[in-house]
């Protein structure tokens, strides 16, 4: 991590006492070796001693606005869980994302990443707190995102001409496949070099690599946006059907 991350962390971690934490792990790039500051969220997860009272609410929505000057608070995500809590894979919990709170599931993913690579910044570990996830638990989640959320988008065609939803949505589909094929979780990065494998279109995956690691200057031709939405669309329809055809 670098000093403005770092600084970031310590002030959040600071502001944690009065709320009686258990533990603040991070997850994601953050712990997974991809993280690039200014571009990657910041992935927490908070451990409270607990009950989530409104007055906790109200407290948590208070760190969170003292913070909200610090250049990276923005990418700043915490999701809050409780002991008695934290098990539950379908429960929602207090969340600070996107600058609101509002409530989510703490996914299979998430909890596979905290139990397998989880940086802890305080406190007890997530073995500690979290139960094992299967691999057929995990499995499941990541093809049933691909089936009932990412295989409607690529009909929606507007979508593609944005950036995030063709790096989002190729990543994360070599992530899914991975996981489905080897039971295991990897990086963005390594994600590229997967899409190569699996026959994604080459122009798109070099784009998604010059704009994510290399900052180099982009295609200058117009109509890229619109030739990449079609090669991307064309592919990752079939492969997404493919993957899910072959899951047992």
């Amino acid at each position: 991590m670098t000093s403005r991350t770092e600084a970031l962390l310590d002030r959040f971690l600071a502001g944690l006492p009065d709320l009686d934490p258990v533990a603040l792990w991070a997850h994601g790039s953050l712990a997974g070796g991809d993280y690039q500051e200014g571009r990657s969220d910041l992935d927490l997860i908070a451990v409270l001693a607990g009950p989530v009272t409104p007055s906790a609410v109200w407290q948590l929505g208070r760190l969170h606005a003292r913070l909200r000057n610090e250049p990276l608070a923005p990418l700043l995500h915490c999701t809050y869980l409780t002991p008695g809590r934290a098990a539950d894979p379908e429960r929602r919990h207090l969340t600070w994302a996107h600058s609101h709170l509002f409530r989510r599931t703490v996914t299979p993913v998430t909890r596979r990443e905290l139990l397998d690579f989880g940086r802890v910044l305080y406190g007890k570990p997530p073995g500690a707190l979290l139960p094992a996830v299967p691999d057929r638990a995990l499995g499941d989640f990541v093809v049933r995102d691909q089936r009932d959320f990412w295989r409607p988008a690529v009909d929606k065609a507007p979508l593609w001409r944005q950036n995030v939803w063709v790096d989002l949505g190729l990543l994360t589909f070599a992530r899914a496949t991975v996981t489905v094929r080897d039971g295991r979780l990897i990086s963005k990065r390594r994600a590229l070099d997967e899409l190569s494998a699996l026959g994604a279109p080459s122009e798109v995956v070099a784009d998604i690599a010059r704009r994510r690691y290399d900052e180099g200057a982009g295609p200058a031709d117009p109509g890229w946006p619109t030739r990449r939405a079609e090669l991307t669309r064309n592919y990752l329809g079939p492969a997404i059907d493919g993957l899910v055809a072959s899951y047992g």
